[in-house]
C-alpha cells in the first residue's frame, strides 16, 4: 500500500514537471465507457491537439518485487522475481484486452502507457525476461518508467506549444486580414471624401465667378 501511494506521488510529480497543466492538458482519475457500455477507470488521460489522447495506467502491483528485494533467501528471491515478472505480464495482458482506444469520449493512439514507478523493478523484470517489453508492445501496451514517462510528457508539452504557436499565428493572420480590409475601406472612404471636396470646390469656384469674379457677375 505504501509503495502504491509512493508510485502515485511520483506520477503526480512527473506530470507537474512535464510542463503540462492539470485540467488543461491532462485529467486524473477519469472514467469512460467502452463499446460494450462497461465503465473504464483511467488513471491519467493526456489530451493532445486535434482531440487525441494518451492513456496512462499506474495500477501495476509491485508487491512481489518488494518481497524479492527484502528476501534474504536466494530460493525465495527467485520465486518472488518470477512472481514479479508474472504480475507485470498479467497486468499488460489485461490492459491490452481492455481496448481503451475504443472507449467513448476519448480518442487514443493504438497503445496504452503502463507506468512502472520503480525503474529497478522494470529492469530486473526485463533482465529476467528480455522479451517482456516486446510482448507487451504486441498487445498495444508500452512499458514506461520515470525517465521515459517524463521524456514522453515533455514531448507532448512541446507539441502543445507548437500547436498554440500555430493557432496564434493563424489568429494573427486572420486579424491582420480583417485589419487590412478595414484599411482598404478607410482609404476608399478618404478617396470619396477627396472627390467630394474637389467637386464642392469646383462648384464653389463657379458660384464665386457668378457672384463677383466672372464676366457679368452680380
Amino acid at each position: 500500500k505504501v509503495l502504491g501511494n509512493w508510485g502515485e506521488n511520483m506520477l503526480d510529480q512527473i506530470l507537474e514537471r512535464s510542463g503540462l497543466q492539470l485540467g488543461l492538458h491532462y485529467r486524473r482519475q477519469s472514467s469512460a465507457k467502452d463499446g460494450s457500455g462497461e465503465q473504464r477507470f483511467l488513471d491519467v488521460v493526456i489530451d493532445l491537439p486535434d482531440d487525441r489522447h494518451l492513456v496512462i495506467d499506474s495500477k501495476v502491483s509491485l508487491k512481489a518485487y518488494e518481497e524479492y528485494v527484502n528476501s534474504a533467501d536466494e530460493t525465495a528471491r527467485g520465486q518472488h522475481l518470477a512472481a514479479h515478472v508474472d504480475c507485470i505480464r498479467t497486468h499488460f495482458r489485461g490492459l491490452g484486452a481492455k481496448r481503451y482506444q475504443e472507449s467513448h469520449g476519448i480518442s487514443t493512439p493504438d497503445f496504452v502507457l503502463m507506468y512502472v514507478p520503480i525503474e529497478a523493478a522494470f529492469f530486473v523484470a526485463v533482465g529476467q525476461e528480455p522479451g517482456l517489453f516486446s510482448e507487451a508492445l504486441e498487445r498495444n501496451v508500452v512499458l514506461i518508467t520515470n525517465s521515459t514517462l517524463l521524456a514522453t510528457l515533455r514531448t507532448v508539452s512541446h507539441v502543445w506549444r507548437l500547436a498554440d504557436q500555430q493557432k496564434n499565428a493563424l489568429e494573427i493572420a486572420a486579424r491582420g486580414g480583417r485589419l487590412y480590409d478595414k484599411f482598404v475601406g478607410f482609404v476608399d472612404d478618404l478617396q470619396g471624401i477627396g472627390a467630394a471636396l474637389d467637386n464642392a470646390h469646383k462648384i464653389w469656384e463657379e458660384a464665386n465667378k457668378k457672384l463677383h469674379l466672372g464676366a457679368g457677375n452680380l
